[in-house]
């Protein structure tokens, strides 16, 4: 029986492992730091309370609890010996395959702006949206408390980065505004005093759409109060502040970070060229150069399609490149050659907030937009989740919210870690506190 260590339990490491667990020939060593997968198009939404985290992770050893040949461990790979096949825990425990697959996905990137790793709040784990979503309650029921602090950026809300991650919160954010308006759960706060303000280096909100889809998307997040900063960049994010390349600063306490991906750190007993954002380059048929029966998967491995471009990270790459490996893997012990990957591209598509969404579908990009993307978002993202049980608990839990506008439980239950110091701002030599709004003024055109 051929021993085969997966490292990584996404999308692209748990397809894999459920491929292979089908053969009678392989036994797995599924390796990841958490003791579940976690879902992370939907981590928005538990950060905007519109989801539990229970809706959105799913216990491993539950996944594999009737195949025998999947072993499942709880540690954090630190590295790999490529030539042995090793992979070796932070507590020195050691792994090895006749295979092994890197698929360990990719982690913040925070491109070295001063302050942005320690004082904003990214968003790609499931640690990251329990923190931010505590963080959201806690500067409304500051703000709720003491109507002042809104004065010091409470309800201000910077979101870094207009892709998809970017721009579903933006506009989740700005649905929540408007249910605070609209009275409910802090009856003290006026919800028309929240700011938020989208960010990003580039001319236009979800760049890898259509323009149609594009401006679609610009239109929805206006409706919903969202302001855009384009063409501009985060130079400072400080414990009060954010400070953008053309001299504006915002006073906020929240700054969410979807500005960038890199891949997880990992370190190599070998001399390795590594692609896009730190990716692991791959051959056609998944497999690392000089190095035998290596593979590396999903978001973690920079995959280069037929016109040369590397493919998206996206749950479909992840998915399909994990079962095309399991195949490859199946074939090298049946000595049988193995088959390049081939990417069947299902299309895109974002949740830009209540009855609005945008999606290009297939190869074609077959547009659409509007309620119809998003009852086909819903749909889509019940049918990927991993278990009956969370689609049946996803589908009730948005039913709740889009009838009875009630929202998933907001727990305030990471203090610790969101806590705040209003007093910080008396001493920002950045900031001019008899301008309440927290910024300098804005004309038209750029807005």
């Amino acid at each position: 029986m051929k021993r085969v260590v997966i490292v990584g339990g996404g999308f692209a490491g748990v397809k894999c492992a459920r491929e292979l667990s089908r053969s009678r020939d392989v036994h797995v060593t599924l390796i990841d730091k958490n003791n579940y997968q976690q879902f992370q198009p939907l981590l928005y939404q538990v950060a905007t309370s519109s989801l539990a985290p229970s809706n959105i992770a799913f216990n491993l050893r539950n996944m594999f609890r009737h195949r025998s040949n999947v072993d499942v461990k709880m540690a954090e790979i630190v590295s790999v010996d490529l030539d042995s096949r090793v992979a070796v825990t932070a507590k020195g425990h050691r792994f090895q395959g006749d295979f092994i697959v890197l698929a360990t996905g990719l982690q913040a990137n925070f491109f070295g702006t001063p302050g942005a790793e320690i004082h904003s709040y990214p968003l790609y784990s499931l640690r990251d949206a329990e923190i931010l979503r505590s963080r959201i309650i806690a500067v409304l029921e500051a703000a709720d408390l003491d109507v002042s602090l809104v004065a010091k950026g409470a309800l201000n809300f910077v979101i870094v980065g207009a892709g998809p991650t970017g721009t579903e919160m933006a506009g989740a954010i700005g649905d929540a505004a408007r249910a605070i308006q609209h009275g409910g759960r802090f009856k003290n706060l006026a919800g028309s005093r929240a700011q938020i303000f989208l960010v990003d280096r580039g001319s236009s909100v979800l760049n890898a759409f259509s323009e149609k889809s594009r401006s679609y998307g610009a239109d929805a997040l206006a409706k919903r109060g969202v302001q855009l900063l384009l063409q501009r960049t985060v130079e400072e994010v400080g414990p009060s502040h954010v400070r953008l390349s053309d001299g504006t600063i915002i006073k906020t306490r929240t700054v969410i970070w979807a500005g960038g991906l890199k891949a997880a750190p990992l370190s190599w007993d070998s001399d390795i060229h590594l692609g896009k954002s730190g990716r692991l380059d791959v051959g056609p048929d998944l497999t690392v150069a000089g190095f035998d029966r290596v593979y590396a998967l999903g978001d973690f491995a920079n995959i280069v399609a037929k016109d040369g471009k590397s493919l998206p990270c996206l749950a479909s790459v992840a998915e399909q490149s994990g079962k095309c490996c399991a195949q490859n893997i199946l074939l090298d012990i049946a000595d049988q050659p193995r088959r390049d990957f081939k990417y069947f591209d299902k299309g895109i598509m974002a949740m830009i907030g209540r009855n609005s969404a945008v999606a290009e579908i297939g190869v074609g990009r077959r547009r659409i937009r509007g309620l119809v993307a998003f009852i086909a978002w819903l749909a889509v993202h019940v049918a990927l989740l991993s278990s009956t049980r969370a689609k049946i608990e996803a589908i009730i839990e948005w039913a709740c919210e889009y009838f009875g506008k009630v929202r998933s439980n907001p727990i305030l239950d990471r203090i610790d870690q969101t806590a705040i110091n209003w007093k910080l701002v008396q001493s920002d030599p950045h900031l001019d506190p008899d301008v309440e709004s927290g910024r300098r003024d804005l004309s038209p055109s750029e807005l």
